[in-house]
């Protein structure tokens, strides 16, 4: 079935965006027309023309064999038999057009559709086995950072003048000044500032947006802090600085004390602002709003931390349902400012957040979106 096919490849796609690899949309249809020439139905023929076609440089290739067992049932290229969607082997036309000629053949399991369909699965509703599948898949994020200037420079080709360079090149040259040399201000990745709400009301996500923080943590350690807001304020960064995940929750569970609580945000933060992490930093919240302090506070604190930091990203896992609407008091005391309003239930969720540290502005830097 062409039509499942096509799912199932723009679904891997998107799936190794999420990890860090570049496979745009371009990328994506070079894929399909690959697929058009080769049997569709035969995983060694997919990873090969995903290899060549997704990846863009040799440091890419370790996350794409690690998406591709992931995504496909932990299986082996060119060995690889994924369960899900049943198809007859055949060389197909992924691209759209008809499919070529017919090989009756046993069927090959297409596998991905069931993996689309739990990337928009609420977080809450899943079984036992789909959040295991989904904390597999979070541990495969490798979100890019979006970059900043440092103060410091390098030499570059162009850029500015570089004087210093220019004239220690003259006087070695005998006073006969050979070429302008140029420098240009080095970049590094802009700071994170993770806030995860682990009150009662959000336990059905709390851990979840755990495992995410712990992927951020891992791609970039030295540009990533984590928090969990309840009743207090507790660091969780070098909990999150395990390798492995199952490691990493257990001391995480071990360090917050204030599991299923209430939330006092305003405190939080202003806490959090005394600690100076947040200045010039990405700001996320993850939480629904039901603040149980004062919301005035939090108003004020809000106001404090736009001023503050680069940008703040509010992730409510409700916004994700139909017709939700954010009325409750400590939404519409944050939500003035607030650079981006996401939802945060689902992995299509936290693909899209990854996107928007890497850089990608719905808006404006700075600009206000409604709910």
């Amino acid at each position: 079935m062409i039509g499942d096919m096509v799912a199932v490849m723009t679904g891997f796609a998107r799936t190794l965006r999420a990890a860090g690899v570049p496979a745009d949309h371009e990328r994506t249809q070079g894929l399909l027309r690959a697929l058009s020439h080769l049997d569709a139905a035969r995983p060694g023929d997919v990873y090969w023309a995903g290899r060549l076609t997704l990846c863009a440089s040799a440091d890419d290739l370790p996350r794409y064999d690690r998406v591709f067992r992931a995504y496909f049932g932990g299986l082996r290229a060119g060995r690889a038999r994924p369960a899900g969607v049943t198809v007859t082997r055949h060389t197909a036309d992924l691209s759209g057009g008809a499919p070529g000629g017919r090989e009756e053949g046993p069927p090959l399991a297409a596998g991905a559709s069931p993996a689309e369909v739990l990337r928009h699965r609420d977080v809450a509703k899943m079984t036992a086995a789909e959040l295991a599948e989904a904390h597999r898949l979070i541990a495969l994020l490798a979100p890019a950072r979006e970059r900043r200037e440092s103060r410091r420079f390098r030499p570059s080709r162009r850029g500015r003048l570089d004087a210093r360079r220019t004239i220690r090149e003259t006087l070695r040259r005998g006073g006969e000044i050979a070429a302008l040399r140029y420098r240009t201000h080095r970049t590094r990745p802009r700071r994170v500032v993770l806030l995860v709400d682990v009150s009662g009301s959000m336990t059905p996500y709390a851990d979840t947006l755990l495992r995410l923080a712990h992927a951020l943590v891992r791609s970039a350690p030295r540009a990533t802090e984590v928090f969990s807001a309840g009743t207090r304020l507790t660091r969780l960064t070098a909990e999150l600085r395990h390798r492995d995940p199952a490691t990493a929750m257990d001391a995480v569970s071990r360090a917050v004390p204030d599991w299923s609580g209430g939330t006092r945000l305003g405190e939080e933060l202003r806490g959090l602002l005394a600690l100076g992490d947040a200045r010039g930093a990405t700001v996320v919240i993850a939480s629904d709003g039901w603040e149980r302090g004062d919301v005035s506070l939090l108003g004020a604190e809000m106001a404090r931390l736009s001023r503050t930091a680069h940008r703040v990203i509010w992730v409510n896992p409700h916004k994700g349902r139909e017709g939700y609407q954010p009325l409750t008091a400590g939404m519409r005391a944050a939500l003035p400012y607030v650079d981006d309003f996401v939802a945060g239930h689902s992995l299509a969720a936290f693909e899209e957040l990854a996107g928007m540290l890497a850089g990608a502005y719905v808006g404006s830097p700075r600009g206000r979106r409604s709910p």
